[in-house]
């Protein structure tokens, strides 16, 4: 079991910059691969980022690539770099997590993660 609590989220405007976080609580941290998806109004939660047990792994949605960075840390942090926001960005932002027996496990459906966290909000103003 694993909880999940992401902070970092606000309001910022059309090219700025935000740093999401999400601690993850237990000891197992580095066994799980680590997963950003945002979901806005009307709209599916979609995949934005994943990032390997070891960090050496990282994947991204098109819609971000260039944008946004994924990173952990060794204890039991998780982070999303957010820089040059759009509008479009606008969305509550979910942090997840996956327990994997591997280190390169690409996980981008919704589906394949077990644990969520609560949600932040990241707004853009144009």
């Amino acid at each position: 079991q694993v909880q999940l609590v992401e902070s970092g989220g606000g309001l910022v405007q059309a090219g700025g910059s935000l740093r999401l976080s999400c601690a993850a609580s237990g000891r197992t941290f580095s066994t799980y691969t680590m997963g950003w998806f945002r979901q806005a109004p009307g709209k599916e939660r979609e995949f934005v980022a994943t990032i390997s047990r070891s960090g050496g792994y990282t994947f991204y949605a098109d819609s971000v690539k260039g944008r946004f960075a994924v990173s952990r840390d060794t204890k039991n942090t998780a982070y999303l770099q957010m820089d040059s926001l759009r509008p479009e960005d606008t969305a509550v932002y979910y942090c997840a997590a996956a327990p994997s027996i591997t280190d390169y496990d690409k996980r981008v459906r919704p589906d394949d993660y077990d644990y969520w966290g609560q949600g932040t909000q990241v707004t853009v103003s144009s």
